[in-house]
Parts: structure tokens; sequence; C-alpha cells
């Protein structure tokens, strides 16, 4: 356990700094956009790899073509400016899955349960997490940094505070048929710690969103991230799997790592678009 605790350790020390330079130096734009893809494809692949576990057998290399397309579509806010054109990308998605699963001969319920996977897993992976790729190129650059600052100070406060909590004063167990490791203690740590990062996020940095809004986003934030969680167990779970990879010593894969991220990209995305208006884009 103490070897693990260092090896999460390690790994946080060499991402952060590389995480942070990359949300606040304009000229890293880049940069970000191309770590965050990379972590999506990656996740997006993991995912398929769970799927696999079970007999599925997803086109993984047209749902990486169409992801790709994707998160390049979310890199020009195509979420706001475009969404009929995303909805479109789905359905072709869909149409070409089918058609290629058919090609190779797949009975019926194969056709069924390896298109689902595919669809399934760009849906879950891409569209949900590509929209922080639309936070930090649809914004304007200074309130795109602390957008994105909120929301990693918000994720993480939560995710640490969740998971240390737990482990020292953890006994009601939150959902054990699905993660037995995780508890309402923990869930309540996270929920404390949300609400303090939001509190500090306003204070130090982010004046222009209001106290009242930044506590209610952490709380949705912290409540999505508890459902990202379960729903991330929930398929290894079922997969039979500790990890979705190996990835990330001490943290597992890279889906194990965007759990609570992928359901929260969209909040804090549309969350901004709604409270900011047109005037915070780009």
């Amino acid at each position: 356990m103490a070897s693990e605790q260092k090896a999460r350790i390690i790994t946080a020390a060499i991402a952060l700094p590389i995480l942070i330079a990359s949300i606040l130096l304009p000229v890293l734009e880049l940069v970000f956009v191309g770590l965050a893809s990379a972590a999506l494809l990656i996740g997006l692949y993991e995912f398929w790899l769970l799927a696999r576990r079970r007999q599925l057998k997803p086109e993984t290399t047209l749902g990486l073509v169409f992801a790709a397309a994707l998160l390049v579509a979310c890199y020009f806010n195509w979420p706001v400016r475009e969404p009929l054109l995303l909805f479109i990308a789905l359905v072709l998605l869909t149409m070409t899955a089918l058609a290629a699963t058919m090609l190779r001969g797949a009975p019926f319920e194969q056709l069924l349960t390896s298109v689902g996977a595919t669809v399934l897993g760009v849906l879950y992976i891409v569209v949900l997490g590509g929209h922080i790729i639309a936070v930090r190129s649809g914004f304007q650059q200074a309130l795109a940094a602390k957008l994105l600052s909120f929301f990693f100070l918000v994720l993480m406060g939560s995710d640490t505070a969740a998971y240390y909590t737990g482990r020292a004063f953890g006994r009601r167990k939150l959902a054990p048929s699905i993660s037995p490791g995780k508890t309402w203690e923990g869930a309540i740590g996270g929920m404390t710690a949300s609400l303090l990062a939001a509190l500090a996020a306003h204070y130090l940095f982010f004046r222009e969103l209001s106290l009242p809004a930044a506590l209610l986003l952490a709380a949705v934030m912290n409540v999505f991230g508890v459902l990202g969680d379960l729903t991330e167990s929930a398929l290894k779970r079922g997969a039979g799997a500790k990890d979705a990879a190996k990835v990330l010593p001490g943290h597992g894969g890279l889906l194990d790592r965007l759990d609570s991220l992928l359901f929260n990209a969209p909040v804090i995305y549309y969350f901004a678009v709604y409270y900011f208006g047109v005037a915070g884009l780009r």
C-alpha cells in the first residue's frame, strides 16, 4: 500500500505542473488540447478493452476515426456553434458501425452488442469528455483559464478528500454492490472539499463568478463526480476488472482518472455558456 501511495504522489507531481502550465499559458493551448485528446482516446480504447473482456467486439478503428473527428469539432466549439453537425456525426457513426459489423458476418445478437459498445464508448468518453477541450478553446483565454482552474481544483480536491476521508473514517457503504470501497463518510468529505475549493477559487482568482454560483456549481460537480465514479466502477465490475488498465502508476488506467471528469465536462461548459453568455465566447 505504501508503494502504491508513493506511485500516486510521483505521478501527480509529474502531471500537475504540465496541466497547470497548459491551462494558464496561452501559447500552450494546443498542448492542453493534445494531452486531453490523447487521454480521451486512450480512455476510449480502455473502455473497449473492458468490453472485449465480456466477449463484445467493438469497431475500434472506425470508432477511433470518428472520435478523433469529434475532438477536432470540440476544439472548434461545435457544441455551441454547430450542434447539428455533432448529431449528424453520431448518426453516421451508428450507420457505419452497423454496416462494418454486418459486413464481417456477425450474428444478430453480436451486431447489437458490438455496435452498442462502439457508439456508447464514443458517447461516454469522447462526446462528454470533449467538452473540456471546448472550454479551453471556446472561451476567452482569461475566462477559460479560470474555468479550468476552478474545474480541476474542485474535482481534485473532492477526489483527494473523498479517498483519504473514506480510508480514515469510512464505515457506511455508499454503493456496496457497485463499489465496496466507497463510503458515505468519503462522499461527505468530498463534498466538503468541493465547497471549500469553490470558496477559495472565488476569493483567490474568480471574482467574476459569484460566491452562491460557485458553491452551487461545486456541489453539482461533486454529485456528478460521484455518479461518474460509480458508473466507471460498475463498468469495471461488469467486466471483472480491478482497473481499466495500468497506464498510470498508482492510479490504474486513464479511464480510472477520467471518471469524474467525463460527467462534469458538460456541466462546466454549459454552465459557463449560460452564466457568462456569448460575451465569454471567442
